[in-house]
């Protein structure tokens, strides 16, 4: 089998939801193959090193093998090594967690419905 695009191979492991984000990331100059900017149609090879921007995470891929199609979320180990460091994921996590206590300005003190939902959220119900 030929080497396949790097879109295509994105969408595949899924690492983008659909093939047109997969292209939209490549397009913006959010994913890297060797440190170097990579566009969609571009062909991947197999050892090839992936750094894609993907919200407020920057995942590492190492290029393993090519699927045929779209595979199962078990059988992506199969194709690529998720390099990523734990840190990154944490650092995200944490980013998404501030995001949802943040309030607006001029808002108020939090009601007692927002703040049983912030003791179901760090565990105190």
């Amino acid at each position: 089998m030929s080497d396949p695009r790097l879109d295509k191979w994105l969408w595949c492991v899924r690492v983008c939801k659909t093939r047109a984000e997969a292209t939209a990331l490549c397009r913006n100059g959010r994913v890297q193959i060797n440190q170097l900017d990579a566009k969609p149609g571009r062909d991947l090879h197999v050892g090839e090193t992936v750094v894609a921007r993907i919200g407020m995470v920057t995942r590492t891929l190492k290029v393993i093998a090519h699927p045929r199609a779209r595979v199962a979320a078990k059988q992506v180990p199969e194709f690529a090594e998720d390099l990523t460091p734990p840190a990154e994921y944490e650092r995200a996590k944490q980013a998404s967690l501030e995001h949802m206590l943040a309030r607006e300005r001029g808002r108020g003190r939090p009601t007692k419905k927002d703040r049983r939902d912030m003791g179901r959220l760090f565990g105190f119900d």
